[in-house]
């Protein structure tokens, strides 16, 4: 098993004009974002990912790459209001590689991000991963959760990654989740969605035995929608806002819900498949540190979107439709939550 890494990254020779590096001090910034097939060119031995090669079917090469990577760079700015974001939170994205190309080859070298990745067993090679702003989290440890099981559903999913850090003197657990895709069919594959939710409800009941009053923030593409049983049962979550001690987990996207919006589109619905979910005490404002729910978005930046011409409004500018390049940057809509002091 390859090690977690965390890279240094060097400071930026290109200053960007009209950006603040640094967001607030007593403000921390957190986005979550699926990518959308933030593949290398190279065709890497025991990976699914020779369509993503420029002899490839979808003749994937450097020049679209770092389109991809600057597009990528620029929804971070956004999501983080012209600021880039102090955590971020990535999913499908192939290795360390294209993680360092976009901390290193953008102008978000300001921001000196470090990189928390470690390859999962997914067969397409496609993984989760964490950039954060040393400037304001001190780390502590991270590890990866395995989700995996035998039987007729056996699968090899992505792994949870569990990252550790100190804001202002407070202790936050991030969770960030790429919960396995409903390619094959919605009923079919939603035994993988539920064991995925067990694995980390098991986990989380172990840490929070050890720690009861632990600040935890989960987030990312589910793939499942907030009212689905796996997190109603699994994961034990709920859409409402606490009003006494025995809610431990509160989904952020009731309000999101409420106004028919959504991170991903398909067949004219709009869906929420990336969300953030946090424990309750991050929602008091009696805490030293607490989430800002109206500062917890969907990230709707024109760029990011284009009219569907089959339904009404618009939808996510996707990178590729079926194997023909499209030259957007996701079919998924970045996320974006505040962590702030009162």
């Amino acid at each position: 098993m390859k090690r977690v890494l965390i890279i240094l990254l060097t400071a930026s020779l290109f200053p960007v004009k009209f950006v603040t590096a640094q967001t607030a001090p007593d403000t921390l910034i957190v986005t979550f974002y699926n990518v959308e097939n933030l593949f290398d060119t190279r065709d890497e031995p025991g990976k699914n990912d020779e369509e993503f090669t420029p002899t490839g079917e979808r003749h994937w090469n450097s020049r679209l790459l770092h389109k991809k990577i600057a597009a990528i760079d620029k929804a971070l700015l956004a999501a983080g209001n012209d600021n880039y974001p102090d955590l971020v939170g990535l999913a499908e994205v192939e290795n360390l590689w294209v993680l360092q190309m976009l901390a290193k080859e953008t102008d978000s070298t300001k921001i000196n991000y470090r990189i928390i990745h470690k390859e999962s067993p997914d067969p397409r090679g496609i993984d989760v991963a964490i950039l954060y702003n040393p400037a304001k989290l001190k780390p502590l440890r991270y590890t990866v959760i395995p989700v995996k099981t035998g039987g007729p559903q056996a699968i090899a999913s992505r792994d949870i990654l569990h990252f550790t850090a100190i804001f202002r003197d407070e202790t936050i657990h991030f969770f960030v989740n790429h919960w396995p895709s409903r390619s094959g069919g919605y009923l079919e594959t939603t035994e993988k969605r539920d064991y995925a939710a067990e694995t980390l409800r098991h986990y989380l009941d172990s840490l929070l035995v050890k720690e009861p009053n632990a600040k935890l923030l989960l987030m990312g593409d589910f793939n499942a929608t907030p009212r689905e049983p796996c997190f109603r049962v699994t994961l034990q979550v709920s859409l409402e806002t606490p009003t006494d001690e025995s809610v431990r987990l509160v989904n952020l996207s009731k309000p999101w819900v409420k106004a028919g919006k959504g991170t991903i589109k398909s067949g004219g619905t709009w869906d929420i498949f990336d969300q953030f979910i946090c424990t309750a005490n991050l929602l008091a404002n009696h805490q030293k540190i607490h989430i800002a729910t109206k500062k917890t978005i969907i990230v709707e930046a024109p760029f990011l979107l284009e009219n569907d011409s089959r339904n009404l409004g618009m939808k996510p500018f996707r990178t590729y439709l079926g194997p023909a390049y499209h030259g957007g940057t996701s079919d998924h809509l970045p996320i974006t939550t505040c962590i702030a002091m009162p």
